[in-house]
């Protein structure tokens, strides 16, 4: 018997995975794009977390997903590029956390930066920001 979507939907999570900063603000924009989504998908958790200086911090977060029964989760990187928190330090907490929760299925997504409509969205956005241009 196939399980309902709200069963499905409760096995999952979407996390959202920034650097971190030392000021508070910093957070805001992440946080809009949580609510955002969130707005899309209130079936879905969809969280917050960060490599530094902001909590939580990812292992914890996957500590306390796992906890809650989520068995897959998908990881997005809130970078603009690939750089060496996204190619080394996020591997590394992947790992560990598959290690610590083999029930849970960790899906890791390129950064956010790296795809072309993100790119186009950025660009049309510095486009606009020229005195005279139509917006």
């Amino acid at each position: 018997m196939a399980q309902p979507l709200s069963a499905i939907a409760a096995s999952r999570a979407l996390v959202l995975f920034g650097h971190g900063a030392r000021d508070p603000a910093w957070a805001a924009p992440f946080e809009a794009l949580r609510e955002l989504i969130q707005l899309q998908l209130p079936a879905l958790p969809v969280r917050l977390a960060f490599l530094e200086l902001m909590q939580p911090h990812l292992p914890q977060l996957l500590q306390q997903l796992a906890a809650d029964g989520i068995t897959e989760v998908s990881v997005v990187p809130i970078f603009l590029g690939q750089g060496g928190h996204v190619r080394r330090d996020l591997p590394a907490l992947i790992e560990q956390a598959r290690q610590e929760y083999p029930q849970m299925v960790i899906n890791v997504a390129q950064a956010v930066g790296e795809q072309p409509e993100v790119l186009n969205a950025i660009a049309q956005y510095c486009i606009s920001t020229l005195p005279g241009t139509p917006s």
